[in-house]
Parts: structure tokens; sequence; C-alpha cells
């Protein structure tokens, strides 16, 4: 039985492909169009489905769309007011929505227009198929679809994506995103093969869009730049966390509500793109992240307390909040603490169809998600043909990683191309730009390669094995973080061994990787420690400003000729840029 989950309601659209329990494959769409995030979380937006991720899904599996037994959208829009629809069945949607109030219910003037475009997601999907991949698309008629369709509620897939893909046969589960059809939070426990929601937080109370206000107050672009504002945080001080916390304010049940007022009231005049970052910019940022940490271990607290788990598992895209969650495992109740590496709504795609799957067969989970790469490859054959096409210089070199050791150990740049490609935000060792740790210049090297703020910093990836003797494994005797999700302290002795990965307040975001994951990018590791001593290597995400993570042979020499990288290491072959 095959299952096809989709996302598409607000952005990160994405597929994901199940079959009888194993996912066989998921991507998002930004990575086969070039737009980051795939669409604007606007209403304009909200008909466009993923039908490149789709493709690749369906193409990966040898099917067509026909042979797919359910679909599973991961937003429902039954559960959006019905005042929007008449006794006629007719949605009724203002000329000028914008012009009208908000609802009380938190909803939104738009809501009509998300309505219509998501009930009819089936006959779009039937129909409107772009020319170069309808074929995948055809053979099946709109009725057989839609008896196969089935829309289910968003925060659910995002509970789903945590509790069916943790390792974890009993864990609580915490989601906490921007909204839903109209919920923000959810919690809940799963246990004996089930799940039990426990309560839930509805609009207008949202962390998530706290965050994505105060992500825009300071200049950048909201539902895609939250992770910048965490990385600022680090160079203020909570000054202003008392204004934070009358902004959330916690309650006796695990809860919070929000009283967010007008943020250049509370906050001064917000900060334009482009215009300095002032220490009261830091403040800001520092104060909110406090705030966050403190809120989130409070509702963690009282999960606790009610299911008496050891395991907590989280998705949603506050979950993303990496420095949040070092905090949570570090200091709260739980014993071990998993995320969803695909926490945003890219992963509903995956909780939708673990979960429709899982319901249809009322049997026992047959997978749980040891990696991400989940996306597409490339073999020599195919990676040759784009490089002979192009026209450009290369030599096929019998081992990778002994070459690409030499040169990082010469300080050179490289884009590392291998495998499949990650599913999620984080390029983890298969469309990877790494470089040595051991230059405490490369981290403005690489922003500056970016086109990135200088403040941003950049990861370590290390040798699983070797990881708790370069970063504080938090009292246990090792590290395993193989999605890069959570923070550790850069140990000590080690610090000035590897300065370009040591943010400013001495931690850095890891990622461990292991021979059974990940061979080839352990190989790498192992190789370059052996030249240096230092079994860590810088990495980051494989694009250019602007641009998602690189998908394909062609994206990859783009993103190589368009940018100061010195070489690219693509499957078997090496590309080095001359005079």
């Amino acid at each position: 039985m095959y299952t096809l989950g989709i996302n598409a309601a607000f952005h990160d659209c994405s597929a994901a492909l199940v079959h009888d329990g194993q996912v066989v494959a998921a991507a998002e769409e930004e990575r086969f169009t070039g737009i980051k995030h795939g669409k604007r979380p606007v209403p304009f937006t909200a008909w466009q489905l993923p039908f490149n991720a789709m493709d690749y899904c369906l193409a990966h599996a040898g099917i067509n769309l026909a042979d797919v037994h359910q679909v599973a959208y991961s937003f429902d829009p039954s559960l959006l007011p019905h005042d929007a629809v008449n006794s006629s069945g007719e949605i009724v949607l203002p000329l000028e929505p914008s012009a009208h109030e908000k609802p009380q219910d938190g909803g939104s003037p738009w809501d009509p227009l998300f309505l219509c475009y998501m009930t009819n997601a089936p006959r779009q999907l039937v129909s409107a198929a772009p020319l170069h991949l309808a074929s995948r698309f055809r053979g099946i008629h709109l009725d057989t679809l839609q008896e196969r369709w089935t829309f289910l509620d968003h925060h659910l897939c995002h509970e789903a994506s945590a509790y069916l893909a943790a390792p974890f046969e009993s864990s609580a589960v915490l989601t906490m995103d921007g909204r839903g059809e109209g919920v923000t939070t959810s919690y809940g426990h799963f246990s004996d093969g089930q799940y039990k929601r426990l309560k839930q937080i509805k609009m207008p109370d949202s962390l998530g869009l706290l965050y994505e206000a105060v992500t825009h107050h300071l200049g950048f672009l909201h539902a895609s730049d939250e992770y910048k504002v965490m990385a600022l945080a680090s160079y203020g001080k909570p000054a202003l966390a008392d204004l934070f916390r009358d902004m959330v304010r916690t309650d006796d049940e695990g809860g919070f509500s929000l009283h967010m007022g007008d943020l250049t009231e509370r906050l001064g005049a917000p900060r334009q793109r482009g215009e300095p970052l002032e220490q009261h910019h830091m403040d800001v940022a520092r104060s909110l992240q406090a705030v966050l940490e403190e809120t989130v271990m409070h509702m963690t607290e009282w999960l606790w307390h009610q299911t008496g788990a050891s395991h907590l598992c989280m998705a949603g895209g506050v979950a993303l909040n990496c420095v949040m969650n070092s905090r949570i495992a570090r200091d709260g109740p739980f014993d071990c603490v998993w995320v969803q590496p695909a926490a945003g709504d890219s992963g509903t795609a995956l909780g939708a169809a673990l979960y429709q799957d899982h319901k249809s067969r009322q049997g026992p989970r047959r997978w749980f998600m040891e990696h991400a790469s989940l996306g597409p490859s490339y073999d020599d054959e195919q990676i040759e043909q784009t490089l002979s096409l192009a026209k450009i210089r290369y030599r096929k070199v019998s081992d990778p990683a002994s070459v690409t050791a030499d040169l990082l150990t010469d300080g050179k740049i490289i884009g590392w191309f291998q495998g499949r490609m990650e599913f999620g935000p984080r390029a983890l060792g298969n469309r990877s730009i790494i470089a040595s740790p051991v230059d405490p210049d490369m981290q403005g090297k690489l922003n500056a390669l970016k086109d990135r703020e200088d403040f941003r910093p950049v990861a370590p990836a290390v040798l699983e094995e070797s990881a708790h003797k370069w970063f504080d494994a938090m009292g246990k005797s090792r590290i395993h973080a193989p999605f890069m999700l959570f923070v550790y302290n850069v140990l000590a002795d080690q610090a000035k061994r590897i300065p370009a990965v040591r943010h400013t307040d001495g931690t850095a975001r890891v990622q461990t990787v292991s021979h059974a994951d990940n061979p080839r990018y352990h190989d790498v590791l192992r190789a370059f420690e052996q030249r240096t001593g230092v079994p860590v290597l810088i990495n980051t995400s494989f694009n250019t400003r602007g641009k998602p993570i690189v998908c394909s042979p062609r994206d990859a020499l783009e993103a190589f000729f368009t940018s100061p990288l010195d070489a690219l290491v693509i499957g078997s072959f090496l590309v080095e840029k001359t005079g």
C-alpha cells in the first residue's frame, strides 16, 4: 500500500511517500524550482501543489499517481470557520478582504480563499500538472482520487511526524508552530502504538507568530529568517525579558497566553532591512529567546507530569530553535529529547503519510528516522553527463575522501555533493559546503562566500565516536546529534583548535556523523583527522544567498561557478577553479 503525503497550505511545500510503513522518499518543492521555501505563505499561493516533489517521490518508487492507494493532505479546510460558506455551498469572499477586521476567533478574512483553494486540491492534482510532469499524474479519475483523499489536521501531521519517526516506543509529544487551521500548540502522549492528545492552544496565542513578528520588527523576513534572530540573540542581554514575560503569560495548566500589543510602541521603531544592527536589536533578540525558553520549559514540565514519559519528541517550526532544544534537553525533566529534522511545515507531508499509513495498517511501526537522506541521488554516469555537457574540466578520483581532505587541509572551501539529498532545512553531509575549522577566519570567509550577515555562526560536523572529546556531552558518555538540532558548549581545552565553529557564546550547533549513516562523509572527517588531528569540519548548506540547497548536479555547478568556492567534489569527480 502506497500513501502519498502532501504539504501545500502555507510554506515549505513538500511531498513524502510511504510504502507499507516504510518511508520511500521525501523532498521539498523548493529544491526543484529554486524558489526558497517553495512559495510565500500568503492566500494567493495556497492553490500551488508540490508537483515536482510529488513527481520525484512517485518516480523513485517507479509508480504513477494512479498506483497510490491513499493521499493525505496536511491541512483540513473543514476546520476553518464555516461562516465563509452560505446555504448554497458558495464561499463568501469580500472584494477587499484585507480591508475587513480580523475575526475574533483568530482567523483571517482571507480564510474563504484558503478554504476554496484547499478544498479543490484534488481537482488541481488531476488536471493541472505541469506539461513536462503530466504523464505521472494521468490515468486516475477525480472520483477515484477523492475516494483515496484525506484532509488531515495540520497539527496532527506535525505530531505524527514526531512520534511515528522518533526511535521511541513511548514518548511525550509537543508541537509548536505559527498556526494550523486555528491551533498553534499541541501536547500529547504516544504509548502502546496509540496516540492520545492531551491539550491544545489556539489562536491568537502562538509562540511561532510572536517569533515571526519580532523577526519582522528586527528587519528580517518573517516565516523565513527566524534562525537569524536566534543567532543574533547570543550577542545581546535579556534586558527586555520582563517586557516579553508580559507578552507571554504562562498559566498553571502548562499553557500560555499571548499579549503582544503593538511592537513599535513596546520595542521602539522597527529596524529597516539593511540598517545597522545596534545593541538594542541584539537585546530584543536575546530577551525573546530567553522568554521562549522559559515558556517552553514550563510547558514541558507540565507535559512530563501528565505523561510520566522518559522521552520527549517535538515538531513544528518552533522546534527548529536549537538553542531552546538544548535547554530542554539539558535542564528539562525528560531523559531524552528527539526533534523531527524537518520540524517545519515540510515535515507535515511526512507526518501525513506516516499517520494515514499507520491508521490503515493498524500494525506496528516498521520504520524510524535514522537519517534524513530521502531525496534524489545521482550516480556517476548521470553526473559525468552533466559535467561533459557543461564543457568544463574535471577528473575522476579513486578516493574522493582522501583528495577532499588534502584540499581542506590546504584551506580550500569545498562544495560536497554526494548520495541522496537531505529532507528538511539542514544540509547534513550530502549537499554541503565544507571547510576546515582550524582557520579562525573561516567563518568570515564562508559568510562572505554566501553573502550572509557577519554575526551568523557556522556549524561543526564531527565524528560521532569523538564528539564527546570536543564538545560538552551534558553528562552523557557520548553525543548523538545527527540532525544538527542541538547546541553544545565547545570544551575549553579544544576551543583554540576549532575557532571557526565556536559561536560568541561558546557554543556550537553540532552534527555527529556515524559511518553507518553516512560512510563517505565519515571517511572525509576521518581523513581530515589523520592530517590535522582534528575530527571536525565546518558544514554549511550548499547554496548561495536567496537560493535553496542544491538538488541536482546542474544546481551544484551553477552554485559552484557563481560563488568563490575553490573546488567541487561531486560523486567520484573533482572540479577545480583555475587562474
